[in-house]
């Protein structure tokens, strides 16, 4: 008896698996820096006392899917400079992106956010005094920095992607 196993070999469709990885990381950055923590910021949250410990699991949890979406973005940006996907000069520019938003992403995770929370953490909750310290509102502009830098350079990344995917047509 033979059983014949039929493998059909398909090739990934690397545009789709980058536009949606960008897509998902730049519209749930979006929900996070402009909706989410704005709400709690409004509702009072951000005086309580367990706020510091809840923004570390927040954010500990983002930035680590962040770091997924930017390993993924690498590898797709990789795959694309070997296979001459975009003209030589903007191949280059593409993976030097790509590492960049590694870079950030593995920041964010093991630098920031985690000073960040300590920082939190450490504000006397019963003293009168609500004002963040200086060194955390320092850790926070360059965190908006970098925020902003991650955005324009998604921003980019999408565009280009979108643009070798659906060509204008005159």
């Amino acid at each position: 008896m033979n059983i014949v196993s039929r493998i059909a070999h398909k090739d990934l469709n690397w545009n789709a698996i980058i536009l949606c990885t960008l897509g998902f990381w730049f519209c749930s950055s979006l929900f996070l820096d402009f909706i989410l923590i704005p709400s709690m910021s409004v509702s009072g949250m951000m005086n309580d006392g367990g706020f510091a410990s809840v923004g570390f699991v927040i954010f500990g949890v983002f930035n680590r899917i962040e770091v997924i979406c930017a390993a993924l973005i690498l590898t797709v940006s990789l795959v694309f400079y070997f296979n001459h996907q975009f003209p030589e000069q903007k191949q280059t520019i593409f993976l030097v992106f790509a590492n960049l938003l590694l870079l950030i992403a593995l920041a964010y995770t093991y630098i920031f956010i985690p000073h960040m929370s300590a920082w939190g953490l450490s504000i006397n909750q019963f003293s009168a005094s609500t004002e963040m310290p200086h060194e955390m509102i320092s850790w926070h502009e360059g965190y908006w920095v970098l925020e902003a830098i991650k955005y324009l350079l998604v921003g980019n990344l999408l565009r280009w992607c979108y643009n070798n995917t659906c060509p204008v047509k005159n």
